[in-house]
């Protein structure tokens, strides 16, 4: 590993170690029920998120979710610095299950034994589009496109306002 991705991989971390550390049950963001964690798999495209250090400045945000051999999820999250044609930087993870296969609930780790949650708040029937959480201070909308529908994007921005989110602070992810 070279020193730029474990100087990634430890940027990702801390955020998300000091989020489970923080990280209540008692908060009003509740997992989606009845999930299905194979149709989940795939590409998911970055919509929206709220900003973050891990990525900053990242466009053309994209996070690819596969089945691992022992059971958990390989997490490889994607995304170029300002343009496209910046530089590459990728981050690869692993996921578990939190509770319950049926609960969008799971623990995602991208340095060593720390475990931050990922709670899918919102998620399409059809697995188009989904919100993902691991606080309030953490939001991230994603879409199986690049792009999401104009009144599809107002009424999940709105259901993150609802649940507590400071939306004015939105960052709509550029998909060229």
């Amino acid at each position: 590993m070279t020193l730029l991705q474990q100087s990634l991989l430890f940027s990702c971390a801390i955020p998300l170690l000091l989020n489970g550390l923080a990280f209540s049950e008692s908060t009003k963001l509740e997992p989606v029920s009845g999930f299905d964690l194979n149709r989940y798999l795939g590409r998911w495209y970055e919509i929206a998120r709220l900003p973050t250090s891990f990525e900053k400045d990242l466009v053309n945000v994209y996070a690819t979710y596969s089945l691992r051999s022992d059971g958990k999820v390989k997490v490889v999250n994607e995304g170029y610095k300002k343009t496209k044609s910046g530089k590459h930087k990728v981050a690869t993870g692993k996921a578990k299950f939190a509770k319950s296969p049926d609960k969008g609930y799971l623990r995602v780790s991208f340095f060593g034994p720390f475990y931050g949650d990922y709670l899918i708040i919102e998620l399409d029937p059809e697995y188009k589009y989904a919100m993902v959480a691991s606080s309030h201070k953490y939001l991230w909308i994603l879409s199986r496109e690049p792009k999401i529908d104009a009144a599809m994007l107002d009424k999940l921005v709105q259901r993150a306002k609802e649940l507590g989110f400071d939306t004015s602070r939105l960052y709509f992810t550029p998909q060229d």
